[in-house]
């Protein structure tokens, strides 16, 4: 018996490969969730996932685990953290997924690459591999030490390119996978006392075009997507290094994680779309930024330092993850969520519109289709 492998990564077996399905030759087979908005076809005999996700201990990460595993995939767990690491798996498992701690820096090639290949002799050939991982420093540039500018870098740029190249050798020989990138509207915007990481973001955003590129000109099926995202409510603003005077926070309008996760995830089943926009604020700035960004250059220098701090004293002290796990053996698990609950939104409106449509323009598509073929009859 053959495969049936749709872009959306999902395997299927027992189901034989149709004739012509090679490379290059005809159109990429429809993603599941493309059938589903047909109305047809579903998914015979056993239909889990074998997803990677690096960052996976806190944050985005560990929400987009969860949601996989509540889809009952096997979920390689990528992170240095290992205290937060065993309390996602302890939420793969809860939640009817499979699964298994990788403690890893994302910033050495050698170790991902050899994370990688455990993770497909442990749990079978990845499906989805997001790169989520980053870490950062709030502060002016002028502040920011080189050796600091260099791993945020390292671990927020490099650790992207680091994660995509062990995804496409799994993937490439076999023309199948997603790899979906968690991006932010700062990869079009850059904003003060985030210099490092909107330098990552924006270099993540140059490195996923030319790999697209490069794919598509290979005719491969491997799909490699991006979901920008706007604030979140992640613990990040309370362990990353900071040297302003307050405490850090996303400059709001702020979602929760778990509004982020289902983002990724659909991006995930529907990777043919190149790039995916999370909540009016990324939009707006996106858009603003195309039009006036000399205005939005005064406006930020204006309003962007109040607006990334609350009213708490900052401990400097506090020397943040950059070096080292804050959910290490000696730290604590974080989990998913930030210290801003009661101010984040739990859904977005301008993404459930966005969905919807796709799913309506699906829908209209299916019924013209079906209108030409019975006139041609």
């Amino acid at each position: 018996m053959g495969t049936c492998v749709p872009t959306d990564g999902r395997s299927t077996t027992a189901v034989p490969a149709p004739a012509g399905a090679g490379r290059g030759r005809g159109t990429a087979p429809a993603t599941a969730g493309e059938r589903r908005a047909r109305g047809k076809g579903t998914h015979v005999a056993q239909e889990r996932q074998v997803v990677v996700v690096t960052g996976a201990s806190a944050g985005v990460g560990r929400a987009v685990a969860r949601a996989y595993a509540e889809r009952g995939a096997a979920v390689a767990l990528l992170a240095r953290g290992e205290t937060g690491l065993a309390a996602a798996a302890r939420d793969v498992r809860a939640r009817g997924g499979e699964a298994l701690e990788l403690p890893v820096d994302v910033a050495d090639a050698e170790a991902v690459r050899e994370a990688a290949e455990r993770a497909e002799r442990a749990l079978g050939p990845v499906d989805v591999w997001v790169n989520g991982a980053f870490s950062s420093v709030f502060a002016p540039f002028r502040r920011i030490a080189p050796d600091e500018f260099e791993r945020t870098t390292a671990v927020t740029y490099l650790g992207f390119v680091n994660g995509t190249r062990a995804a496409l050798d799994l993937m490439v020989p076999r023309d199948r996978g997603v790899v979906v990138q968690v991006g932010s509207a700062l990869a079009y915007r850059g904003i003060p006392l985030q210099s490092a990481y909107c330098g990552a973001k924006h270099a993540i955003q140059g490195f996923t075009e030319s790999v697209r590129c490069e794919l598509l000109h290979e005719g491969s099926r491997v799909r490699l997507t991006m979901v920008q995202l706007p604030a979140v409510n992640t613990p990040q603003f309370d362990w990353l290094r900071n040297r302003l005077p307050r405490h850090a926070q996303p400059v709001p309008p702020i979602y929760q994680p778990e509004v982020a996760a289902r983002a990724v995830l659909h991006a995930a089943d529907h990777p043919r779309r190149r790039e995916y926009w999370l909540g009016a604020s990324t939009v707006g700035t996106i858009l603003a930024d195309r039009v006036a960004s000399g205005l939005l250059d005064r406006y930020l220098a204006r309003t962007g330092y109040a607006s990334q701090q609350d009213d708490r004293p900052n401990d400097p002290s506090r020397e943040g993850n950059l070096w080292w796990p804050a959910d290490g053996p000696d730290g604590e698990d974080h989990g998913a969520h930030g210290t801003f609950d009661d101010v984040a939104h739990a859904r977005s409106p301008q993404w459930e519109l966005n969905v919807r449509k796709g799913r309506v323009a699906a829908a209209a598509a299916g019924v013209a289709a079906l209108a030409l073929g019975a006139r041609r009859r």
